[in-house]
């Protein structure tokens, strides 16, 4: 049946979010003939998904409160431009109940539940209640009114370390803290609290036990306005950092047909206990022993819900715009089965290097050679929100894009996955990708050895610096060899630095240096000179460390390269970014990257870089909190400002036993990256 022509008709809907998921509504209103409408703060006003809906709407300046959070603005877009429908996304809007009720009063329909049912799971206390009252099992935890420091931390006393600080009206990893001991809990309890007043106007708080080792596995249902319900399997999303998921799965692993029917039952029995309608989630935590606990319901569309289509061949924003329309569930519980096993890895602008700080820029270039992979679209997508030449801003999430990959068991799709992210190409912006492949390519991560404290287990390994062999710094160094190739090609033969010599053979040197510690002066970073020589056309001889290589390269599809050296030929997707202070080469299959900075010899900067990381903004943010004051005496480490960006917050701390002279911003002031934020002396 038509939208136009459902109960409930359908012509025209506007989605009030950005990004991806704008980008991924639009994109099935499309395909069922529907009229989709962006809206955009001035911050987007070229972004990707104005670009691709058939209308857009200015709501308001930059920052979210003014316009994406701004339920006036939102409403007075969908009757500007007629839209019957709202879709909500994820995050902003969506899980607010005031919004709903908004819409209704309007006569929009709101692609969702019914506000009562937002209402009912928004405040997680009382959800916890109604979930024990419907036999949902539950996490021991504190869940009550009264949110005294003393009796929180009382509680926290009672319910045993570690415990988890929640906020009340929470989600996405927001005003959450993993409390290691007593002596941690007031500091992690005032954080906890700062985010969530912003992120959620909202400062209640709920303790639960922190589980050493479970797994977080979370079931989709669908209800309709019919009295039906199913659930749509589940997926596991143990891989997180700060609570927030990074590498998603379905179904998940190990998981025998009992405890799917179990956990999907107990699933739609919380949906059906609070009369839901539309797309849900409810998130468990399962224990090593197979029990299995209620966490949270999300009460709209969830981020990772391309692996659940993947493997069921739904589309589940088609299936939410059916039952908005009044429309029944387009199929029962026994008509929906398992098909293979599917990934999503989340692309984020942020720098795991560095604390996963947020990273704004220029995308310089965005893309994903399937073909030079060897994939195929049908068993790769990607889920974005972005193009090359975009800016990535501080307003809001840093997540740029979803890499969903599908295979017939989890081996396969596990090395897809592993090909299609040394197949993504992304410069100008730092990312998390390199990251991605080394979670992916984890031994621990393809026996399916998962926790939700995965990355923290495995820091060392995930965060170890890569030891980079001679025939790492030759590969690199044929690059470097074939750009000064392509660059001469434009000059005269006096213009050439391709090593190029009249009636001589061509010699030219490349100085590499390991790109993470490439502008760190005061590590003395040790450069590796490679001499290359060859006569004419012949293949070059590399002079490293002692030893020597004979090598060529050879362009072959899209970013490829085929490099031999001594015999060997390897293929790699071959690229250059642009650093702060020069070029980085990269060289990527589906086991690692290689980055190396290239210190031209024609253009090296030996200007010395004396900034120091803690005294300046490391990202672009707002300053949320001045922890200390000015002549205080601090020992190295004291905490000493909160900036926030992305919607993270981030601590500053001293550098060395001193005092702060002067701050330079207030709290509430935008600072940008590099900008001093305050004067600090060193104790003698």
């Amino acid at each position: 049946m038509s939208l136009a022509n459902a109960p409930i008709p359908l012509t025209t809907v506007l989605i009030a979010n950005r990004g991806e998921i704008a980008c991924r509504v639009i994109r099935t209103a499309r395909r069922l003939g529907l009229k989709s409408v962006a809206v955009y703060s001035d911050a987007d006003a070229l972004a990707y998904h104005v670009r691709e809906a058939d209308e857009a709407i200015r709501i308001g300046p930059a920052a979210a409160r003014e316009s994406y959070l701004n339920v006036e603005a939102v409403i007075a877009a969908a009757r500007r431009t007629g839209a019957s429908a709202i879709h909500p996304g994820y995050g902003f809007l969506s899980e607010n109940a005031a919004f709903v009720a908004a819409c209704d009063e309007a006569g929009i329909a709101f692609v969702g539940p019914p506000a009562s049912a937002i209402a009912a799971m928004g405040d997680k206390s009382a959800a916890k209640a109604r979930m024990e009252a419907a036999g949902v099992p539950l996490v021991p935890g504190y869940h009550g009114d009264d949110q005294d420091d003393a009796v929180l931390k009382a509680e926290a006393d009672r319910i045993g370390y570690p415990v988890l600080l929640k906020a009340s009206a929470g989600g996405g990893g927001k005003g959450m803290r993993v409390v290691e001991h007593g002596e941690a809990f007031q500091a992690a309890l005032e954080g906890c609290r700062r985010e969530s007043q912003a992120a959620f106007n909202d400062q209640r708080m709920l303790i639960e036990k922190y589980l050493t080792q479970p797994r977080h596995v979370e079931v989709q249902v669908f209800c309709d306005s019919h009295g039906r319900g199913v659930y749509l399997f589940e997926r596991d999303c143990s891989v997180q950092r700060r609570h927030q998921k990074v590498l998603e799965e379905a179904p998940a692993p190990g998981m025998n047909e009992e405890l799917r029917r179990e956990m999907g039952e107990a699933a739609v029995r919380a949906a059906r206990e609070i009369g839901y309608v539309g797309a849900g989630t409810v998130e468990f935590l399962l224990n090593v022993d197979g029990s299995f606990y209620f966490m949270e319901m999300n009460t709209r569309l969830q981020v990772e819900h391309p692996v659940t289509e993947m493997i069921t061949g739904e589309d589940l924003v088609e299936w939410q715009l059916r039952v908005a329309a009044g429309l029944p569930l387009p199929r029962n519980q026994d008509e929906l089965a398992i098909g293979g096993h599917a990934f999503e890895a989340r692309l984020y602008a942020e720098d795991p290097e560095q604390d996963f700080l947020p990273a704004t820029g220029h995308l310089e270039r965005f893309g994903l050679d399937l073909a030079g992979a060897g994939l195929s679209a049908a068993s790769v997508r990607l889920d974005s929100g972005v193009e090359a030449g975009d800016e990535v801003s501080m307003h809001y999430d840093p997540m740029l894009a979803k890499l969903i990959v599908h295979g017939h068991d989890r081996d396969q799709a596990l090395a897809t996955l592993n090909r299609a992210l040394a197949a993504l190409d992304v410069s100008g912006v730092t990312t998390n990708r390199a990251f991605l492949q080394r979670l992916a390519s984890h031994p621990a991560f393809k026996k399916a050895e998962l926790t939700t404290r995965f990355i923290e287990h495995h820091g060392e390994e995930l965060f170890a610096t890569a030891v980079l062999d001679d025939e790492a710094y030759a590969s690199a160094a044929l690059v470097a060899l074939d750009l000064l190739r392509r660059e001469s090609r434009a000059g005269t033969p006096w213009e050439r630095r391709d090593g190029w010599r009249l009636n001589a053979p061509d010699r030219v040197r490349i100085a590499l240096t390991d790109s993470t510690h490439a502008d760190d002066e005061s590590d003395s970073p040790a450069i590796v000179t490679v001499l290359a020589e060859r006569q004419g056309a012949s293949p070059w001889r590399l002079h490293l460390n002692g030893r020597t290589l004979e090598g060529h390269l050879q362009p072959v599809e899209g970013d490829g390269v085929a490099i031999t050296l001594d015999g060997h030929r390897r293929r790699w997707l071959a690229r250059r970014d642009r650093a702060e202070h020069g070029e980085v080469l990269v060289l990527g299959d589906a086991e690692r990257e290689i980055r190396l900075f290239w210190r031209r010899l024609d253009a090296v900067d030996h200007g010395h870089h004396e900034v120091d990381a803690t005294l300046t903004a490391p990202m672009h943010g707002t300053v949320v909190a001045l922890l200390i004051e000015p002549g205080q005496p601090v020992e190295k480490g004291t905490p000493l400002m909160v900036m926030e960006a992305m919607k993270m917050e981030h601590t500053l701390n001293a550098p060395a036993d001193g005092a702060v002279e002067a701050f330079h911003f207030a709290a509430g002031d935008t600072v940008g990256q590099g900008d001093v934020l305050l004067t600090f002396t060193a104790a003698e």
